[in-house]
């Protein structure tokens, strides 16, 4: 029987007992036998002569200490332990591994015909015994040998000094950082690639050169990821001061990749997903997240890499703050309003069912069974709210010094949370003491909030309560400091100067007790209030509103976030009426002042493109199903679907013409031109349910000359089962079966196709020459969009979308369980459902469990989800 994995606690850190301080790598590359050779400078910061090590999947071959052969040592299951050795010692270990077995995609494997890597959390023990923490940072050179036929570029972080040939037709290159980092950053690539290259200037006048490595044949794809990476590095600049270090900077596209992206120094290696685009290839969501993507790695050479976590428990510090810039940089580029609205659907929806999930744990987690397990919407998403929080309390010019007092004191260390709290307190004088219980506390807080009129006193007074329900690892929860921003609104539409005591105050009330009065003077009239503007805190918000002060913020808030949310109240009402209705065996209704406000917002002539899309998408299945304690899958559907067909056949002269007016001649990514095809498609996606929907499809598709609006067309033909979607499905896949990451996108639709025979459709396509389950962006598609995006045939009654599941993460567990982990996370949920669908989730949760082979990964959730 398999040891029961142990969890790890934050509050259990212990420094290190020694560091390493420079490191020299000789790789000689191999498919099956790939010989590393380690030299490590080790210096003892304890009281102990025992080193230890950590390493997984190696064939230790030798070790030497200051020269010698050393005997004092012991391999135990995980790790490596050295004795006797000297205060400050040169030691050499040599181990060798099987990269082409690697089906993990941690340490080095084979991606394609490429070598490369993926350290982050601990895959660098994959590749050599070594310290395997972000606290010890070191100095790497690192000598590359391979096949110069096979293996033309080999790469490394940092810059290349030396290179040369050898006998065999093989070569070496060696590469040296000279800025010390902790080994999760290590990159290598060694393969044949075409290159895109180009040169940046920086604030101070150095050249870096810039290169992009595609496999063979994509080089017409890598021009947009270039301008982003661009953009970036002068955004950086201007925003922050931040200047790049090195004097070249790489990126890497591979093809079988676990996460998204790698902010390994120097070297980025990302998924091609966030790299490769042409109008042919890629929509405008692509090239957006390739933007975003290349952002975020470029952004963490400061908040991740310069400045990087003690510990894991630490991982929001880098990236909570980078997801923070990111989001920052595109907004800053784009449309700030619709920016701000998907990533506010991020957190309203999974966000916050992750929050209310046995999973559920604070942006600063206190235990974990397997590091992987850290990389959660929790973390990133909810971590990029907090650091926001704190720029709304310190505002722009506080925030920056911040910003710079923390560089200042923590570059080139590995730090901690509180550092970087305490850097933002004592630049900007702000006291954040009850602040930081956002980083420990973990659920969702409720603000519910209630408002009086006093026409006598003319004051308009806020009442406003918070709470935060338990949740499966903290019982009690405290009061937490929370920025609520409002404005009132008088009928003309004008804002209210807030006054309290005689003095004006500012927007942003600090709601730091359970419940506090805000009384505001001088209200000659009863106002209607816009609250939690910009979505200011991630929270739930209670206030009952009418429908006719939700349609008057829709047309006069003049934040377009407001207006957005306004919008969204409106419908989630109807959709709660609904719901109760479906259940009751009723019929689903809406209001005309309803329809109508939403006429108004397809005709306003003062908005834009992109943000008119936005008021007019529904609130997903997912979010929803959010509101419920637990969900009614069927009758969720059934509203959402009955109101989406209401709104197109009530709004269809208005939806027909404005997708008419928007047809464009030639494709361009301008954020107008975007925005004006986001509009358009969306009301395709409309237009799909009235009786022109399948000819008005199909003739999108044949006329489409972007992958944009070849997607809108499937998309509207897959939501809305038209007779062309089978033809359409067939063309697309005998035009791109040869495109992997094209395929993508067809996989996609094909998992969250809503016929009943859905299954027979996935397992066909598992078939697809295209398809492979040891790839994660195939499997993720497919499979990964039938779990989370396709609630009702998921959660039949028949369980088949249960076991179907099962199956899958049973053969995922021993091929790749980072990637079933990612993939798990709707059955944990089961609580959510009626007895007889949690019956059923429980037994595939409980035939897991009982695995003898269970990965740490699954194992953490499929524990906590059965002890919920």
């Amino acid at each position: 029987m398999a040891q029961t994995p142990q969890a790890k606690y934050r509050k259990d850190y212990q420094s290190p007992s020694h560091t390493i301080t420079d490191i020299d790598l000789t790789f000689d590359l191999y498919d099956n036998q790939t010989k590393v050779t380690a030299v490590s400078q080790v210096k003892q910061l304890k009281d102990t002569t025992t080193l230890s090590l950590e390493g997984e999947a190696l064939k230790l071959e030798s070790i030497h200490v200051n020269g010698e052969v050393w005997t004092a040592y012991q391999e135990v299951e995980g790790r490596l332990e050295i004795h006797q050795l000297p205060e400050q010692t040169e030691l050499t270990i040599v181990t060798v591994i099987d990269p082409e077995a690697n089906t993990a995609l941690e340490g080095l494997y084979k991606s394609g015909g490429a070598f490369c890597t993926q350290c982050e959390a601990e895959g660098f023990r994959r590749i050599t015994y070594y310290m395997d923490r972000p606290d010890v940072l070191a100095k790497y050179t690192t000598k590359v040998i391979a096949d110069k036929a096979d293996y033309p570029f080999l790469l490394s972080n940092g810059n290349r000094v030396a290179e040369g040939d050898l006998d065999g037709g093989r070569h070496w290159v060696q590469w040296q950082d000279p800025h010390p980092k902790p080994a999760y950053l290590f990159a290598l690539v060694a393969g044949d690639f075409d290159v895109l290259r180009d040169t940046y200037v920086t604030k101070s006048g150095r050249h870096v050169d810039l290169e992009i490595f595609v496999d063979k044949g994509n080089l017409d794809r890598a021009p947009h990821a270039m301008t982003s990476l661009i953009n970036s590095m002068k955004w950086d600049e201007e925003r922050f001061g931040l200047e790049y270090d090195l004097d070249i900077y790489m990126i890497v596209a591979v093809d079988f990749f676990n996460m998204g992206a790698m902010e390994n120094k120097g070297l980025n290696i990302f998924n091609s997903k966030y790299v490769l685009a042409n109008e042919k290839t890629a929509t405008d969501t692509d090239y957006l997240g390739i933007e975003a993507v290349i952002g975020h790695e470029y952004f963490h050479n400061w908040t991740g890499n310069r400045v990087t976590c003690r510990d894991w428990f630490q991982l929001s510090l880098k990236e909570g703050l980078t997801v923070f810039r990111d989001q920052e940089f595109s907004s800053d580029l784009g449309s700030r309003a619709v920016n701000r609205i998907n990533n506010v659907r991020i957190i309203r929806g999974p966000q916050f069912a992750e929050d209310a999930s046995p999973m559920s744990h604070p942006i600063r987690p206190e235990q974990v069974i397997e590091m992987n397990n850290f990389y959660t919407l929790t973390v990133y998403e909810k971590g990029s709210e907090v650091i926001s929080m704190m720029h709304t309390l310190l505002g722009e010019e506080g925030f920056q010094k911040g910003m710079k007092l923390y560089f200042e004191r923590h570059d080139g260390t590995a730090a901690t949370c509180e550092d970087f709290v305490s850097a933002m307190e004592d630049a900007s004088g702000v006291e954040l003491k009850q602040f930081r219980l956002w980083y420990s506390q973990s659920g969702t807080p409720t603000l519910k909030v209630s408002s009086v009129y006093n026409q006598t006193q003319q004051t308009y007074s806020l009442t406003i309560e918070q709470s935060t329900e338990p949740t499966q690892d903290q019982a009690e929860k405290q009061a937490l400091h929370i920025p609520f921003d409002v404005e009132l609104y008088k009928q003309s539409g004008e804002v209210i100067e807030l006054q309290c005591n005689g003095k004006p105050v500012d927007s942003v009330l600090n709601i730091t007790e359970a419940k506090q009065i805000f009384v505001f003077e001088n209200i000659t009239e009863r106002p209607t209030p816009s609250l939690l503007r910009e979505f200011s805190a991630p929270v739930k918000l209670e206030y009952d509103y009418s429908d006719s002060e939700l349609t008057f913020l829709m047309v006069h808030a003049r934040n377009e976030f407001a207006r957005w949310d306004a919008g969204q109240m409106l419908l989630a009402k109807y959709i709660r009426f609904n719901v109760e209705q479906v259940q009751a065996g009723k019929e689903v209704e809406l209001s005309d002042a309803v329809i109508d406000a939403f006429r108004g917002v397809l005709l306003s002539q003062e908005l834009e493109p992109a943000f008119i899309a936005e008021m007019m998408s529904l609130p997903s299945h997912n979010e929803v199903s959010g509101w419920y304690k637990q969900v009614d899958v069927d009758a969720v559907a059934k509203v959402l679907k009955a109101i989406k067909v209401t709104l197109a056949i009530e709004l269809e002269d208005e939806l027909s013409a404005l997708y008419h007016s928007l047809k464009q001649q030639a494709y361009t990514i301008e954020h107008a031109a975007i925005g004006q095809r986001s509009l358009r498609n969306t009301a395709l996606g409309y237009l799909a349910y009235t009786e022109q929907g399948n000819a008005i499809v199909t003739a999108q598709y044949a006329d489409a000359n972007n992958m944009t609006d070849t997607i809108a067309a499937m998309t509207a033909a897959n939501s809305a089962e038209l007779a062309c979607r089978e033809h359409l499905m067939a063309d697309y896949s005998d035009k791109w079966k040869h495109d992997g990451l094209v395929m993508d996108k067809w996989f996609t639709l094909q998992g969250m196709n809503p016929a009943e025979n859905v299954l027979d459709t996935i397992k066909q396509a598992m078939n697809h020459e295209a398809f492979s389950i040891k790839n994660p962006n195939r499997t993720r598609s497919l499979i990964g969009s039938f779990l989370n995006m396709n609630p009702v045939r998921f959660h039949a009654k028949s369980g088949e979308g249960y076991k179907f599941a099962g199956e899958i993460l049973r053969e995922l567990n021993s091929s790749n369980p980072q990637v079933a982990s990612r993939l798990i996370d709707p059955l944990l949920k089961f609580r959510k459902y009626d007895a007889e669908r949690q019956a059923m989730i429980k037994t595939e949760l409980e035939t897991l469990k009982a695995m003898d082979n269970l990965a740490n990964d699954l194992f953490e959730k499929v524990t906590k989800a059965l002890e919920s």
